[in-house]
């Protein structure tokens, strides 16, 4: 009989410095709560983007190191995170500096724990930990003036991701090898690592959670502002947890990392994270914007902006997890039913719900998102059920 290898869970340490995401989601998604303008939606996704791009080095360290990840540097980087997201709301002003500054300490922290180690190994599939072209166009920002260097982030940030997709293993060595040549560094063949499909599901899990978890507590924070309870916003506050709800069975119940709708091993993580770092952004997004929705209850209609948001995010959620659920072996029938639901509400919603109250409106949210929950998991094929 063979020895079953012992399932690995999230440690303590790595616990402890993803409640540093509490804080982040919660700064990032008042960005989008109460604005008015499609400028500080493309601020937010590019600070949410740093935010987790800093955040994803070190969980790539604690995943490929394990019980054997050093304490202080995560602490320290668990700081430097702290410091993006408290700059957050000066993000206008000077403290854009201290949010990019932060980052690059993070970043550079990140590739010194890689690179500067005598059992240094090369994470072929996360190779933002290695490069530092990305991080060249933030230095730069420190010396320009906004909205210039914003887009300098948005620059670094593409840079990344451009690497990201780009880069081949082979590259990624030689690469390294010729910077420890240029430092005159003892020649080594560098090793990969190698990184824990499992273990990444449930950090990215936990990071999900958290995000909806934000979502549970605008809409509870601004309940309490509202000045008089009546039926409407009791329904408004009940259709909004629905709809978190219906995002939670999508992306955790029935998906995996919490990416909606998929199965493990069915993409390699130099996919997979990015593609959860895109469905975190857009229920983050979601989060910040339910808070206004339910704000709208007063006056009783949703502005335009956002509408359109949460309707864009909800059927950006429904093609990723249509996607996803055809490549994890869900039957086209169910999919294209659940696509239809998830992109002609939305549409209608963006269009034509000018007057709709804000009951209404989050209830065929609720429809729209739910529509692949009907039929998902039942219609999963055996050979994809079967999958470890």
């Amino acid at each position: 009989m063979s020895e079953k290898t012992e399932e690995r869970h999230a440690s303590w340490l790595e616990l402890f410095f993803d409640l540093v995401v509490v804080a982040g989601v919660g700064q990032l998604a008042h960005l989008v709560h109460g604005s008015s303008s499609w400028g500080g939606a493309g601020l937010y996704v590019v600070c949410f983007l740093a935010f987790w791009t800093a955040w994803m080095c070190f969980t790539v360290y604690g995943n490929v190191t394990g019980e054997a990840a050093h304490t202080a540097p995560v602490l320290l980087a668990m700081a430097g995170l702290v410091f993006m997201a408290a700059s957050v709301p000066g993000i206008h002003d000077d403290r854009s500096v201290v949010f990019a500054g932060a980052y690059i300490a993070v970043r550079a922290l990140a590739s010194r724990m890689w690179e500067g180690r005598r059992d240094a190994r090369v994470v072929a599939e996360w190779p933002v930990v290695h490069a530092g072209a990305g991080l060249v166009p933030w230095v730069v920002s420190l010396w320009v003036d906004t909205p210039w260097r914003f887009a300098l982030w948005a620059l670094g940030l593409a840079l990344d991701l451009l690497i990201t997709f780009t880069v081949s293993r082979e590259g990624l060595a030689a690469s390294i090898s010729a910077r420890r040549a240029r430092r005159r560094e003892p020649a080594r063949q560098p090793a990969f690592a190698q990184l824990d499909l499992a273990h990444f599901g449930e950090r990215l899990g936990l990071f999900t959670i958290i995000v909806l978890g934000e979502g549970v507590l605008t809409v509870t924070d601004t309940m309490t502002e509202v000045p008089e309870w009546h039926a409407s916003l009791y329904w408004t506050v009940i259709a909004a947890l629905a709809l978190l709800a219906a995002l939670w069975g999508a992306a955790l119940h029935n998906g995996f990392a919490g990416v909606p709708h998929l199965s493990p091993d069915v993409l390699g993580p130099r996919v997979l994270l990015p593609l959860h770092c895109l469905v975190a952004g857009l229920l983050a997004v979601l989060a910040g914007g339910l808070g206004d929705v339910v704000e709208a209850v007063e006056h009783g209609h949703v502005e335009a902006t956002t509408r359109w948001l949460l309707c864009a995010c909800v059927a950006a959620f429904t093609v990723l997890g249509t996607v996803c659920g055809l490549a994890s072996g869900q039957r086209p029938k169910w999919a294209f039913g659940a696509l239809a639901a998830g992109l002609a509400i939305p549409a209608a919603l963006g269009f034509f719900s000018g007057s709709v109250t804000p009951e209404r409106f989050l209830w065929l949210l609720v429809l729209a998102a739910g529509a692949s929950l009907a039929g998902g998991l039942p219609s999963r094929r055996p050979r994809q059920a079967q999958r470890g």
